[in-house]
């Protein structure tokens, strides 16, 4: 494939007097691309250094949206073309018809390294690399050019670490006779999960098939890389950072909380959702803000039954839902109008829950939007919906306490959710003094959060100095690599 013009110019834009040019290469999905560009800006923070992003063309104007106003470079790689099950133009999961496309679409990915290498060979001598974890075979190219790899998978040392022990010690396939009922976690025995805890596929004695084949690729890989780069902070999960760099490799790297890089960004024209929060806090009146992430797919039953629940707990509230999600009920919207906003659009989700009037957050428990509510000090009602997500919810419930969990109707992590129970909750986190507690704790988690990344002096930001000191004394290892 040919390479991209504006690529090559991106890569000549970059000082030769730079000390430190470090690559990103984010996975094609907002919420795995958001906080690695995040990272850009952090390590634009840092003296001579120069960073350089790879994408796709579609993908390209959002983050050169992003990294408006800064020195970094965009690289566009062609996405391949004529992969079977997705359709023609589609370069993200964001825009896949299902996400059950994610294999094949992840696998193609691997049909850019020959594109991907040429562009580095061009390039000023690179430093390092931070890709994500998902695009496995990024290893394989640092290895022939001499640089290290750090991988980025976007969620935190709890999960790593429960995972890690649950995967070694084969908790999952050894003893429980349902998938809902408990099991103490090796190595940390306060803490218990569930078959349904995990990606169904690990339920299975023995898994087999192209989505487990693709995660041991990416696990292989991982743990073969020079290090990872976790959008966490040291004071939120001490226990399990230190756990991991005991235990297990290679070494994790806390250099969050990532959105905390970016200042709030000040706009001429405030969105109407925004307007309509400023009414609320006007009136005095507090706001749920409901999001449940741009992958989970949500049946039509269990959509009635949050909009019914949300309608009769009487709570005001804001809605980010997808286009394909849009169908709620028969009037629902009219009848709400009063105290419900319903957006069908991509918003600014860290403005919106530092908004005064926001003081809940119903969320599925992606780790971005976990780690944006506690910068913001807004208590979490934790509703998983897949991956790592019910092991996110485990920890902002039962170890960080910043959080309530909705009710499932049979009491399973993966269970449906009736109306009752969710404004029964929802009623229980808004309340002012049931929901006393974890207010409490996120706000003091709000301020550790912020003290790590203070500049020079905080936890992440000490972090991300002694890791590139490191790279300092990183010794290449010389190798030929064929154009």
């Amino acid at each position: 494939m040919a390479i991209n013009k504006e690529m090559q110019m991106g890569s000549a834009s970059i000082s030769c007097e730079c000390s430190h040019h470090v690559i990103l290469f984010p996975f094609m999905s907002k919420g795995h691309t958001i906080p690695l560009l995040h990272l850009a800006h952090l390590l634009l923070r840092l003296p001579r250094v120069a960073v350089t992003v790879f994408t796709t063309p579609a993908n390209r104007p959002f983050i050169s949206n992003f990294l408006v106003n800064t020195t970094a470079s965009i690289v566009d790689l062609p996405f391949p073309e004529n992969v079977a099950g997705i359709p023609p133009g589609i370069e993200s999961t964001d825009k896949l018809p299902s996400i059950s496309l994610y294999v094949p679409l992840t696998r193609a990915t691997k049909l850019m390294q020959p594109d991907f290498e040429r562009a580095v060979q061009e390039m000023p001598r690179v430093s390092f690399l931070v890709s994500d974890g998902f695009l496995w075979w990024t290893l394989e190219s640092a290895t022939k050019f001499g640089f290290p790899r750090f991988v980025f998978y976007g969620t935190n040392n709890y999960f790593s670490c429960v995972s890690w022990s649950v995967g070694v010690n084969r908790t999952l396939v050894a003893g429980p006779k349902s998938d809902d009922e408990l099991i103490t976690v090796t190595g940390f025995p306060w803490i218990k999960v569930t078959r349904n805890d995990f990606d169904p596929i690990f339920k299975n004695p023995e898994p087999k098939g192209p989505l487990f084949e693709l995660i041991m690729d990416q696990v292989i890989s991982s743990s073969n890389s020079h290090g990872t780069i976790v959008n966490s902070f040291y004071d939120l999960e001490p226990v399990f950072v230190e756990h991991l760099n005991r235990e297990a490799k290679p070494k994790a790297w806390c250099v969050g909380p990532l959105c905390l890089v970016d200042p709030p960004r000040v706009q001429l024209q405030k969105p109407t959702w925004i307007q309509w929060l400023d009414q609320k806090l006007e009136q005095g009146r507090s706001v749920l803000y409901v999001a449940f992430g741009t992958q989970a797919e949500i049946s039509p039953e269990q959509l009635k039954e949050i909009s019914s629940g949300l309608e009769e707990s009487n709570v005001n509230f804001l809605w980010v839902i997808r286009n394909k999600e849009s169908e709620l009920g028969d009037g629902f919207e009219e009848r709400v109008k009063d105290r419900g906003v319903i957006l069908r659009e991509w918003v600014d989700q860290r403005e919106i829950l530092l908004h005064q009037s926001i003081q809940g957050f119903l969320s599925h428990c992606g780790w971005n939007s976990v780690m944006e509510s506690i910068c913001a000090g807004v208590p979490i009602l934790a509703w998983p919906m897949m991956a790592e997500q019910p092991l996110n919810a485990r920890m902002v419930v039962e170890e960080i306490k910043v959080g309530l969990r909705v009710e499932t109707c049979n009491g399973s992590v993966r269970g449906f959710v009736k109306k009752e129970g969710l404004e029964k909750m929802v009623k229980e986190l808004m309340d002012v003094d049931k929901g006393e507690e974890v207010m409490k704790k996120v706000k003091e988690y709000a301020e550790l959060a912020n003290k790590a990344m203070e500049e020079n002096t905080g936890s992440s930001w000490r972090s991300l100095n002694m890791l590139m000191s490191e790279i300092s004394n990183f010794t290449p290892q010389h190798m030929t690599v064929e154009a």
